[in-house]
């Protein structure tokens, strides 16, 4: 990255800062932040101390002008931006379907244009068998990320499929904190949900993995735990409040699923194990070169990887929490 031009698309949310923050420490030349929230450009440059090599376009994905005018000169994408509340994709598809497809495509043929070197595109495991607008939309985007590898131009693809972000803006984690510290109930839609977790940390060391080892046309995914969300909404409760918490049962929301499935049986024939920590999803199609380079790992022995198997424990739940910062 020394020396790069970096475009992070979607940069002011969580994911974003944090990569940002450890963009810097690698000496780029550039880092442009694209996004839609003037307010969050103006909270992060003074986060960042307007630090000079820190550039901040207001934008949208689903302009194809802009973000093609964005891309130039641009050494390597990571494209972040999406619509990713489930229950407002299911309200508003047709938004869902602007930003997360067609923003994409857009990325798509800016990036090609524009001659980047590599595109990570940040998907999640909605997308591995969707049951909602927004998992359909993102594996949608996945598709379109993976086949660009096929055209005939010097930019590789790559994604990152990813579980839930512990502490991101609207995430489970800091809502829960937040009834828990006015006293009020938490409300959980079905008490059989399980769903993966993974740091901060965690999510920017996958992104850096897919960017270093990539050859184009892969997804990356991480090892990463499960839990019940019962379980970690108790073990919330037991570590942030001395008065009883009571936990209401809402019924599950339009397009969410009990559990969430980060590689499908029909992926599992085209994954491997890449080492103690990462799977690699090879496309259901063949690119020169790709599955060659990996020849050395082995395939994965399992038909799919779903939440509801291995759960951690409350105590293992306890200790993600407090790797995250979310618990003393």
């Amino acid at each position: 990255m020394k020396n790069k031009t970096i475009l992070v698309t979607g940069g002011t949310g969580s994911w974003g800062r944090e990569l940002v923050k450890r963009l810097l420490e690698k000496e780029p030349k550039e880092i442009r932040i694209f996004s839609r929230n003037e307010a969050l450009q103006v909270e992060m440059k003074q986060e960042f101390h307007h630090h000079p090599k820190l550039t901040f376009i207001i934008g949208d994905i689903r302009d194809q002008d802009e973000i093609m005018q964005a891309c130039q000169h641009v050494d390597y994408i990571y494209h972040l931006a999406a619509l990713k509340h489930v229950p407002i994709c299911e309200e508003q598809p047709d938004s869902a379907m602007k930003t997360n497809v067609m923003g994409t495509q857009h990325v798509i043929q800016a990036a090609i244009k524009n001659e980047v070197e590599k595109v990570i595109y940040v998907s999640t495991d909605k997308a591995s068998h969707p049951s909602s607008t927004y998992g359909m939309t993102k594996a949608l985007g996945e598709k379109l990320i993976v086949h660009a590898n096929l055209r005939d131009s010097k930019t590789q693809f790559i994604c990152v499929r990813s579980g839930n972000v512990l502490g991101s803006a609207g995430s489970v984690v800091p809502i829960f904190k937040q009834r828990i510290e006015k006293g009020v109930e938490i409300n959980l839609t079905d008490s059989r949900m399980t769903r993966f977790f993974i740091t901060l940390e965690e999510a920017i060391a996958l992104l850096f993995k897919a960017t270093i080892e990539s050859r184009g046309g892969e997804v990356y995914v991480l090892k990463m735990p499960a839990c019940s969300i019962k379980d970690l909404a108790q073990v919330l409760i037991e570590d942030l409040s001395t008065a009883e918490i009571p936990i209401h049962v809402t019924g599950a929301r339009p397009g969410e699923s009990l559990k969430e499935t980060l590689i499908s049986e029909f992926e599992s024939s085209n994954s491997i194990s890449l080492d103690d920590h990462y799977y690699v999803i090879f496309p259901p199609f063949h690119i020169e070169g790709l599955q060659e380079s990996y020849a050395t790992s082995i395939p994965v022995e399992f038909h799919s990887y779903h939440s509801d198997h291995s759960l951690m424990s409350k105590q293992e739940i306890r200790g993600m929490l407090q790797k995250g910062g979310f618990l003393a």
